[in-house]
């Protein structure tokens, strides 16, 4: 007899044999009765088939991007499995369960769809887990889930204590750069990534990764050479003719922008042009630079966009809307989601900064330096990408000054920064000088915005921008 599994029944030991080669019988009952009795505390594995839940926003189907196991393979809970990316966001799959990798039932780059398997897993049956049950895979993380985080498919290391430190904070581990042995994410990380957070400055850790202060010679301006050599240059690739044509599948960020311009361009949309006078806005910021280096967070000018964009969406509320699919109810949204469009290897994505309206410049920036680094790796949640009620594209971090946005439903507005240029301008007394000038197109609903509307919104905002003081009046 050839065992090829052995399970427990009501006490009694049962034997299923895959083969069974005839001869006396007796001599058969004598040696299952002694194998029997040897093996009694042995249990058999029960297989489970991993399925894809549903993770929201409406998904039915994702794309395997990379697998972190493969067949037999042990895996333990909350260890990754895969990475799956939607037309919305890239998820970590997890396990929620202890056992060995029996089957995977998709290769790299296809398709997996909701209430599908995704792996089969063979789980030790003392656990109590029938073959029946539905495994489903750890949902993307809130706030509120901070106990096993991933990076890019690899455990976060950390001890009970940090992550209830982390979680006591609403911090994800995953934002946090560990300093001790194998990346292991320590309690100095963590005060570190607070002070970044809230603009504390508390006392340095030998081992924490921030940046020191500078010394005063270092505070001044830099040179224009040392500007010039800032400027980047674009990477030449090598060019490969094939001489076939190439077809691929549109998926992924791409596959997500196909649906929404094509429901943004049923929009009717109407266009409002200008030109800022920011030199005020760059002597300031040159100031305020090395303030914020000091605390951890690159300050560039977006804050100060977003921060007065928000401050002009509190007096006219219409731009901070959204209109029903039947144009029949207007929703004014009470936070101010402020969305970043952002040019990645993945394609466009918008994340949002939450709650614009009860933060501070320096909050704006800290996130702003967050959402960055996520959108670069590749590691934005659904959280980050979705929930926005305004947008700001900065397509003069590339080139151009005016632009013709459109407008990401269901938001009903959306601004285009041009670059910044160095202008001759006049000023009151009929004298020439230099003047940081930037564009901004805009882009609005036509339905429920009129162009008055727009372009008193577009002349507040502007005059936060070309007198920034003035925003510390409104500033709460």
């Amino acid at each position: 007899v050839c065992i090829h599994r052995v399970r427990s029944c009501s006490g009694i030991r049962f034997i299923k044999s895959k083969y069974v080669c005839v001869f006396d019988k007796s001599a058969l009952k004598f040696s299952h009765q002694q194998r029997l009795f040897r093996t009694s505390a042995v249990s058999c594995g029960q297989i489970v088939q991993f399925k894809l839940s549903d993770i929201g926003e409406g998904i039915t189907e994702v794309t395997v991007k990379e697998w972190y196991i493969k067949e037999g393979d042990s895996v333990s809970q909350f260890d990754s499995i895969c990475e799956v990316q939607s037309d919305k966001a890239s998820v970590t799959i997890t396990s929620r369960y202890d056992g060995i990798i029996r089957k995977l039932h998709y290769n790299l780059d296809e398709i997996a769809y909701v209430g599908k398997p995704l792996v089969d897993i063979e789980i030790d049956a003392s656990k109590g887990v029938s073959p029946e049950e539905d495994v489903v895979e750890t949902p993307p993380m809130s706030h509120e889930e901070h106990t096993h985080q991933e990076i890019k498919g690899h455990k976060t290391l950390a001890t009970p204590a940090v992550r209830r430190l982390a979680m006591e904070n609403n911090i994800k581990l995953s934002e946090v750069v560990g300093t001790g042995k194998d990346n292991r994410i320590l309690k100095e990380d963590i005060l570190n990534y607070l002070a970044k957070q809230t603009g504390a400055i508390l006392p340095p850790s030998p081992k924490a990764e921030i940046i020191p202060p500078l010394p005063k010679s270092e505070t001044v301006p830099a040179a224009p050479k040392d500007r010039a050599r800032k400027i980047p240059v674009p990477a030449s690739r090598p060019i490969v003719f094939s001489g076939k044509d190439k077809t691929e599948p549109v998926t992924g960020f791409h596959k997500a922008m196909v649906k929404t311009m094509s429901a943004a361009l049923k929009i009717p949309h109407f266009g409002y042009c200008d030109e800022i006078d920011l030199t005020q806005l760059v002597q300031l910021r040159e100031e305020l630079k090395p303030v914020a280096q000091v605390r951890g967070v690159k300050l560039s000018f977006m804050p100060f966009f977003i921060k007065a964009a928000s401050l002009g969406l509190l007096q006219y509320p219409i731009l901070n809307a959204s209109l029903d699919e039947s144009c029949q109810n207007v929703t004014y949204k009470a936070s101010h989601n402020i969305g970043v469009a952002m040019d990645t290897e993945q394609g466009l994505i918008v994340p949002n900064v939450k709650n614009v309206q009860v933060c501070s410049v320096f909050e704006i920036a800290s996130e702003l330096n967050r959402l960055q680094s996520l959108g670069s790796a590749g590691q934005l949640g659904t959280n980050d990408l979705t929930g926005g009620t305004f947008t700001l594209s900065n397509i003069g971090t590339i080139g151009g000054t005016y632009a013709k946005p459109v407008i990401l439903p269901p938001e009903v507005a959306i601004g285009a920064l041009g670059k910044i240029q160095v202008l001759p301008r006049f000023n009151g007394k009929g004298e020439v000088f230099k003047a940081q000038i930037m564009n901004v197109s805009w882009s609005a609903d036509h339905r429920i915005i009129d162009g008055a509307t727009m372009a008193r919104f577009s002349n507040l905002w502007k005059s936060y921008l070309e007198n920034p003081a003035s925003m510390l009046l409104d500033l709460k």
